[in-house]
């Protein structure tokens, strides 16, 4: 079809690129409805099982968020070895508290999620996401805007994930100088931050802009890679900021801290770990 206006309607078009559309087909939907920040849509398909849209762009899916969720948590949980306090930035679904409870070693998560709808919402329509994460004491949800909690909260974490929508709308703000500024702020010494940075083979300008205001801030400034089937065009870009030596651990090393972990896995792996670090050329002039 090349009319962008003749899709069935039993299908979600997401066109959150210029030349470039995906879409997935509905065979059950379960909500559908604005929020007082976006348009929020659960619906059903045959391979991705339940999927979120949050102004028609995919959010997370059942099937395949296991990638996007691990990546962002155990890379940066495992490469620390001792971190205590995670905070997550967005992450209304619960997927990525799900994956950093899931180390013993945790004390505390803290997510700030802007919009309680969507927590609400992913606990009714979405429960697998989350698995339970919404009622393990060690997590302390927060409803405000996270650019404002990042200014003005004082506590410092070990790992900080910011699992932000595009750069449009609400989350456009997490990806200012100013924001990362904040959060470096907010990090303990030889704390990480990790983010989400778009696919860069269609998104490039995000990862060089958020790389830009990296290497001014951390001295370790770089990102990874993970390839998630719904985040379409190409393997994802997870931004990687630090002042320790935390991306200098070696296998042995890491392999040890996971075997200790007790965590199972779908993606994860230390050689996967390692291996995500090896950026091919486009990437890495994209970094600069």
């Amino acid at each position: 079809m090349t009319d962008r206006d003749s899709w069935p309607a039993d299908w979600n078009v997401e066109r959150l690129h210029a030349d470039h559309a995906q879409a997935l087909r509905i065979s059950r939907e379960f909500y559908d409805s604005a929020t007082e920040h976006q348009r929020i849509r659960v619906f059903e398909n045959p391979t991705f099982g339940r999927i979120m849209t949050l102004d028609g762009v995919v959010q997370v899916t059942e099937a395949d968020n296991f990638i996007y969720h691990e990546m962002l948590t155990h890379v940066p949980i495992l490469a620390h070895g001792a971190a205590r306090r995670v905070l997550i930035v967005g992450g209304g679904d619960g997927g990525m508290a799900r994956e950093a409870l899931k180390h013993a070693s945790v004390e505390q998560v803290t997510m700030v999620e802007i919009d309680g709808g969507v927590v609400e919402f992913c606990k009714e329509y979405l429960p697998g996401i989350s698995a339970g994460a919404f009622d393990d004491p060690r997590l302390d949800l927060v409803i405000a805007d996270g650019a404002d909690f990042m200014r003005q909260n004082a506590d410092l974490y070990d790992v900080i994930i910011v699992d932000s929508t595009d750069p449009v709308g609400p989350g456009e703000v997490l990806f200012t100088d100013t924001f990362y500024g904040h959060a470096k702020a907010r990090l303990a010494p030889g704390g990480i931050l990790v983010t989400q940075n778009g696919v860069p083979f269609l998104q490039g300008e995000e990862l060089t802009n958020t790389m830009r205001a990296f290497r001014a801030l951390f001295a370790d400034a770089t990102c990874y890679l993970a390839t998630i089937p719904t985040y379409a065009g190409g393997p994802m870009a997870l931004g990687w900021g630090t002042d320790g030596a935390a991306r200098g651990v070696d296998l042995a090393t890491l392999s040890a801290r996971f075997a200790a972990s007790g965590i199972e896995t779908d993606y994860y792996t230390p050689e996967v770990h390692l291996g995500a670090f090896a950026l091919p050329p486009y990437v890495s002039r994209l970094i600069g």
